[in-house]
């Protein structure tokens, strides 16, 4: 039988490649980033309640009132992190806002270190530096000129990638709750939400965009989520920051494969440079401890 923490890697990746493929099913939907978010919460918390509804795994009898705050607040932010990373497209190419929203695992880091007062090592931080410049490789940030939708493009990015370690770190704090519970507690907040301002008005009666909304409830959001989450009660928060970066990888290749968009030798070295970091965390190396006694020697 898998050890926990092996079971919670390969929940994240499975996640994460799932992830990938958000982008492919909100753009041939052809809807605007509050009716995706809308319908990705409607369809999501229908999917998810009605599987964990049968399972038996509702029950919150157990569930205290500080652990409801903290479900409600991890919605809040869970939602609001889709509206602003979804409407960041808007502003700026999709390359510069993805490697400001993988700006995430540097956030959960830095807002556990801060708030949470947990403790890294200097190798922690090493491999989600090299994460993220391999991120960078990817999306050769610097390739586009700056302008105003620019900066609006990035800081809602980055905002979204805050509000998504927000997320993280929350639902850590929920480990005796089911994935399911915490999941389905969040797409019916969401829904909730969305059903205030959202132009639903705006979405054709028929047409096969109808499928790209449904397999996005079902498999990016109810499916997904369940795997996420199951892996943020599994591992530790340096693992969860690594991997992550699975996203960006798999996104390139998904880009490739479905529109044709060519994997370039630069793109490689990111990849490299981000499976190595997952690979270095996963065995903890510790590149500081070597060069500290190679000085003693």
């Amino acid at each position: 039988m898998m050890q926990p923490n092996t079971i919670g890697k390969v929940e994240m990746i499975l996640a994460m490649m799932l992830s990938s493929t958000i982008g492919v099913f909100v753009y041939e939907s052809g809807q605007s980033a509050l009716n995706a978010v809308f319908y990705r919460c409607l369809f999501g918390f229908m999917f998810l309640g009605f599987y964990a509804w049968v399972r038996g795994y509702l029950d919150a009898s157990k569930v205290t009132g500080k652990e409801w705050l903290l479900m409600l607040a991890g919605g809040v932010t869970l939602v609001l992190n889709w509206c602003f990373l979804f409407t960041s497209f808007s502003f700026a190419p999709i390359g510069i806002t993805t490697v400001a929203y993988h700006t995430q695992p540097i956030f959960v880091l830095s807002i556990a270190a801060l708030f949470l007062r947990e403790r890294f090592e200097a190798h922690n931080w090493l491999w989600v530096l090299v994460a993220f410049s391999g991120v960078l490789m990817i999306v050769d940030p610097f390739s586009s000129g700056w302008s105003e939708n620019l900066l609006w493009g990035i800081g809602s990015a980055m905002l979204a990638a805050v509000l998504y370690a927000i997320t993280t770190l929350i639902t850590r704090r929920l480990s005796h709750i089911k994935p399911h519970l915490i999941a389905t507690v969040h797409l019916a907040l969401g829904t909730l939400m969305m059903a205030t301002f959202s132009p639903v008005q705006e979405v054709p009666a028929a047409g096969d965009h109808w499928y790209w909304l449904l397999a996005l409830g079902f498999l990016q959001t109810a499916v997904m989520y369940i795997l996420l989450y199951g892996a943020f009660q599994k591992l530790e928060t340096p693992m969860i920051a690594v991997l992550a970066y699975v996203y960006p990888v798999a996104t390139v290749i998904v880009d490739y494969l479905v529109y044709g968009n060519a994997i370039t030798p630069l793109m490689t070295l990111g990849m490299v440079a981000i499976l190595f970091a997952g690979f270095a965390m996963n065995r903890n190396i510790r590149p500081f401890q070597w060069w500290r006694k190679a000085q003693t020697c």
